[in-house]
Formats: structure tokens, C-alpha cells, sequence
């Protein structure tokens, strides 16, 4: 119809809600996935809903890339909630929300029994017991309703929406009808009937229908039961289903990370179309995910390699193939994504790379395939080819060059898939991310009117002129977070403007401040910039390394002393020596000894099991 919904239904028509939830798909695929690697088919009308490693899921609160239940203050609650049963998140899920919210504390303190449970009669105990005294659903407010003044269903349902929508005039005439049936049903007295009905009035405004938050849980359950017990095939289908959503794909790949789920690049030899698992669990990321591979090519070459066996190398892969399906463009796309890198005989750079005048590998391996095709074709047309040796064209020499640098291949991986896979270009400064800064690109801003530090690799950068004819700078920021638009004007343009380079890692500070004439509306001011790579040089001043006592004898002080005169330099150090059980520490400068805080140096430190933090003249 073409009026609204509240007007339809006085009417006498039903209106019903149809989502379509990705979730659904996604626990579809993965149920796919668990039978084509474990041969094990799943029921879920038959999940046990006490499931202990799901609930435990549950009370970790690692639900990251579960239905409904994934954010992080709904994590932080199920940790303190601890559910224990089913019930608990069906309840969980219709308190999370911005009105009822408030009473989560109490559900959770009267579980625990650090609350009394109360309830405000005892014709309630039955409906409130599982939600510990507190009115949750709009359920309760129907049942306290029926059985406490003796309405009917329809009833019941006329109060919930009187309530729900605060309509006084309605409110005014339900609370005599409330009080009078209360008193005739079960001469509960006036003031105990006012009582109950003020408490359903005030959680009917935040009520949630429990049939729904039973229906989500549920559904939520199952994506739990899946991460908890198959969590490699359940977050390769999560990826696929997000794989067109760079932010949400990088976040997901982050939590496979975290659950120590290897996820690897594509590669023609074990890839499917999308995200799949292998038999060593780990996760392999889909041909389909690379851009200008085309859909019929990937689809053509895995039909191939599961009729024929693996490619051998990448001259037994364009002797297969239809090359008028699997192109140069598709080839290319391939090397670039690094799905030819586990091919014998070459890295990916020999694939792409050409001497000067001459032809790439990949563009003399097609003219090679073609050519390899005609002439079989043209011996098995011949009369005479049983008995005649056919002397093949002989395979094209592969280039000798060094291969790619790490940043070159994380470039080209963001290139023509989206985002970094072998790994991220700030990986390497991880050391500089943790002693250094204190912010990053999705949480600066809230550092209202302070100066902060944060590092990131520039993703664009263009120098304009104002109307004045000065020149100003706006560039991208990227980090592990995201992305952040900044901007240099007058001396911090001219100050910084030679570090505004597209592919330039920088460490910059400056201020978080209100941008001229918006009220409210907050920028960070970049006002002093520098190479990250020599941010751990020009601002270490200290070294401080951390010693428990229990673990201080003869041969570790020896090791560490070892290690301290192996790595000489220009920054002061110090020794805290630690005592856990007395609580207390005492910090010594070694005066005679200076290092350099060396990755190698760090790295030994580590493995030792020494702690570590670096100091700047700040601090």
C-alpha cells in the first residue's frame, strides 16, 4: 500500500518486517565449507543451546564477527555477565539498547547474586524469574497485565502500545481499568496495584519484544557455535561476504590474526573462487578478490586445475588454459595479486619485469602457449602424426632480476586487490607505533585541544594554491585504523612540504583543535613532521629495560650484560629491577654504558624475556 503502517493496521492489515541478513548467508557458506573440508554436516535445529565451548565464547567476550553481539561494549558486558545459559543473552540482546541499558548493571549484579532479586509481586515471580526481577520484554508487561488485572490478549496489547507511546489520555484510562481488575481479580489493594502498574509503565517505554530478541539470539548462537567450533571456515565465509568492504575486510582479517588463523594470499594452485580453508586450517584468500582477473578467467582456471592437477609452473598453466579467456590483463592481475607466486621457477617480479626492448615473461609465455596449441593441433590433423616427431617451440628463458622489496609487493597487493595482504607497510615500525605515539587516524580527534603524536603512510597528496596564491598541502594518513584528511597551511606547509610524498611513512605532531569558524567540528593541525624511520634515532633518549628479581642469577646477569656492550651507542640506559611480591622497584642508571636501540638489540632483549619501553626527552 502507499500508506504508512500505523494507519494500515487500525485498518485490520498485518504488516511484517522481511530483513534480508547477510548473516544467514554467511552461516549458509560456512556450513558448506565445514562439509566439503570435514566431510561433517551440520543441523542446526538440533545445536545444543548449552553448548560449553559456545558459552565460553560468550564469557570471553570474543564475538567479534558474530551476529549481533560484536561491538566492543557488548563484549565488555558478556565478560561480566558470564552467561551461563541461553536465556542470558536473550536478555542481553534486548538490553543492549539505549533505553534499557541502564538496568544491564542490576541484571547482571542480581545474577551474581551481588543484588537481591525483588519482585513486586508474587503473581510475578513465574513471569520475572528469568530475567531476575527486572521487566525486560514487552512480553512481561502483557503477561503482569493478564495475570495480574485479568485482561485479555488484545488487551494486553492495547496496554503495551499505550505505554510504549506514552499516550496520557490513553494512560489515564488503562490505569483505572489496571487498578479495578487488580482489586476484583485479586484484591491486590489500590496502592499495590498503582505500584505495579507505574513499574510496567516504565519499562514498557523500553521493553523489546522478547520473540524477536529470541529469534536474533538464536541466530547469533549459531554464528558462536560456528566461530568457537569450525572458526576457520566460519571467518573465511565471513570475509567473503565482506570482501568488498576494505574497512570491514582489513578489521575481520585482524581478528583471524588474533585467533592465529594464517590468512594467505591467493594462488592459482589452491584457491576457489572465495575465501576458502585448506587442510592445514588455514585460510586462502579467493581469486575473485582480485581485481581484473574476471570472473569466467577465475572460474575457467580452477575448472582446469581440478579436471587436470596443479599447475607445475607458469608455462604448464598457459599450455592449459583458453587464453582467449585467461588473457594478458587476467595473468597480469595474477602476478600482481602474488596467486602465480607458489608457481616453480620464478618470483614475481621475473613474471612482470623486462629488460629494456624486450617483452615481460608473462607476454612471451601467452605467445608460447598459443603457439604450443597450434602445433598439437596441427599434428593431430596431420596423417602422418603417429609417425612424425613433433619438435615443439621451445619455452621462453626467464629473466634474471632481483625480486620486489616488501613495501614494493604490499603496494601492488593494495593495488589490485584493495588493502595489504603479506603484511602492512607500517609492520616494520611497530617499536616506533608503541614508544612514540599516543593516538591514531580513528581516535585523534577525541584529544580535543591537545597535542598528540601518531604515524602513518601517505596514500595521497597534492600541493594547491589559496585564492591569495600560497600554496597549502592535503594529503591521506593510513594506519593499522584507517585512513585521516590532513592539511599543511603557511609554515607548517613550508616547513614539512618536502615529506609530502605519496608512499612516505611520517611521524608527525601537532595539535587537535576547532577549525575556523565551525563550532565543534575538530581537525588535527600537523604541525611538525619527519621520516618515521629516523624517529627511533633522533628521539630515544633513554632505554629503560625491566629485571624481575626471581630471575636475576649469575648467568642471566652475565647474558645481559652480553647483550648491552654487543650494541653500543648514543642512548643512556636503565635498569628497573622489579619485586612482584613486595610491590616494589627500584630504578638504576647504568652511567658507564650506552646502546643503541637497534632493532637486533630489542630483538634480544625479547627473547630473553626482558621488557622494554623507550624514553624520549619528554619523558
Amino acid at each position: 500500500t502507499q500508506y504508512d503502517g500505523a494507519v494500515v493496521e487500525r485498518m485490520g492489515m498485518l504488516k511484517m518486517d522481511f530483513l534480508g541478513l547477510k548473516t544467514l548467508s554467511i552461516i549458509k557458506d560456512a556450513l558448506a565449507l565445514i562439509e566439503k573440508n570435514r566431510g561433517q554436516k551440520i543441523d542446526l535445529d538440533t545445536l545444543p543451546l548449552d553448548d560449553k565451548k559456545t558459552l565460553a565464547l560468550y564469557q570471553r567476550g570474543d564475538t567479534i564477527a558474530t551476529f549481533q553481539f560484536e561491538s566492543e561494549g557488548m563484549r565488555q558486558w558478556l565478560q561480566k555477565l558470564q552467561p551461563t545459559q541461553f536465556e542470558d543473552l536473550i536478555a542481553m540482546n534486548a538490553l543492549y539498547r539505549p533505553g534499557p541499558m541502564q538496568f544491564i548493571p542490576h541484571f547482571i549484579a542480581r545474577k551474581h547474586g551481588q543484588e537481591k532479586i525483588e519482585y513486586p509481586h508474587p503473581l510475578l515471580t513465574d513471569i520475572l524469574q528469568n530475567t531476575y526481577g527486572i521487566m525486560v520484554y514487552q512480553e512481561q508487561v502483557m503477561q503482569t497485565a493478564r495475570i495480574v488485572a485479568g485482561y485479555t490478549l488484545g488487551e494486553a496489547d492495547v496496554l503495551r502500545k499505550v505505554m510504549g507511546k506514552k499516550q496520557v489520555e490513553q494512560m489515564t484510562k488503562q490505569r483505572v481499568v489496571f487498578i479495578k481488575g487488580a482489586q476484583q481479580k485479586h484484591n491486590i489493594s489500590q496502592a499495590q496495584a498503582l505500584g505495579i502498574f507505574e513499574m510496567m509503565e516504565k519499562f514498557a517505554q523500553y521493553g523489546f519484544p522478547r520473540a524477536h530478541s529470541a529469534a536474533y539470539s538464536l541466530i547469533a548462537y549459531q554464528t558462536a557455535y560456528l566461530k568457537a567450533h569450525y572458526p576457520a571456515e566460519y571467518m573465511a565465509s565471513v570475509l567473503t561476504h565482506n570482501q568488498h568492504d576494505i574497512s570491514k575486510i582489513t578489521f575481520f582479517m585482524d581478528e583471524c590474526v588474533r585467533q592465529s588463523i594464517a590468512v594467505l594470499g591467493p594462488d592459482v594452485n589452491e584457491s576457489q573462487v572465495n575465501f576458502d580453508v585448506n587442510p592445514t586450517q588455514q585460510i586462502r584468500f579467493g581469486l575473485e578478490a582480485i581485481k581484473g582477473a574476471g570472473e569466467a578467467a577465475v572460474q575457467h582456471i580452477i575448472t582446469v586445475r581440478e579436471q587436470g592437477g596443479k599447475f607445475q609452473d607458469v608455462f604448464a598453466l598457459v599450455e592449459r588454459v583458453d587464453l582467449r579467456t585467461v588473457n594478458k590483463k587476467t595473468l597480469e592481475a595474477l602476478a600482481m595479486a602474488g596467486a602465480l607466486d607458489g608457481l616453480a621457477g620464478c618470483h614475481r617480479r621475473q613474471y612482470l619485469w623486462a629488460p629494456d626492448g624486450e617483452q615481460t615473461l608473462l607476454v612471451k609465455a601467452i605467445q608460447y602457449g598459443s603457439q604450443i596449441k597450434q602445433e598439437k593441433a596441427a599434428a593431430q590433423q596431420s596423417l602422418f602424426a603417429m609417425d612424425m616427431q613433433v619438435q615443439y617451440t621451445l619455452k621462453p628463458t626467464i629473466p634474471a632480476c632481483e625480486p620486489y622489496e616488501i613495501l614494493e609487493k604490499l603496494h601492488m597487493e593494495k593495488e589490485i586487490i584493495g588493502f595489504y595482504i603479506s603484511g602492512h607497510p607500517l609492520d616494520q615500525f611497530k617499536i616506533e607505533l608503541v614508544n612514540f605515539c599516543d593516538c591514531h587516524t580513528q581516535n585523534v580527534l577525541s584529544f580535543k585541544r591537545r597535542e598528540v603524536r601518531l604515524a602513518g603512510l601517505i596514500t595521497t597528496c597534492n600541493v594547491k594554491q589559496s585564492k591569495r596564491g600560497k600554496p597549502f598541502g592535503l594529503f591521506t594518513l593510513e594506519d593499522y585504523q584507517g585512513t585521516l584528511e590532513l592539511s599543511l597551511f603557511g609554515e607548517n606547509f613550508l616547513k614539512n612540504q618536502h615529506l609530502l610524498q605519496k608512499g612516505a611513512l611520517v611521524y608527525i605532531v601537532g595539535n587537535v583543535t576547532e577549525r575556523y569558524n565551525q563550532q565543534d567540528v575538530w581537525e588535527l593541525r600537523a604541525q611538525r613532521m619527519s621520516l618515521l624511520s629516523e624517529v627511533r634515532e633522533k628521539m630515544t633518549q633513554k632505554l629503560v629495560m625491566s629485571l624481575p628479581i626471581d630471575k636475576i642469577d649469575k648467568d642471566f646477569t652475565e647474558k645481559v650484560a652480553q647483550t648491552i656492550t654487543h650494541y653500543t651507542g648514543h642512548c643512556s640506559l636503565s635498569i628497573t629491577i622489579q619485586d612482584s611480591q613486595e610491590a616494589i622497584s627500584v630504578e638504576l642508571s647504568a652511567r658507564n654504558h650506552r646502546i643503541n636501540p637497534s632493532n637486533e638489540l630489542l630483538d634480544s632483549l625479547a627473547q630473553q624475556g626482558i621488557t622494554y619501553r623507550l624514553c624520549t626527552s619528554k619523558v
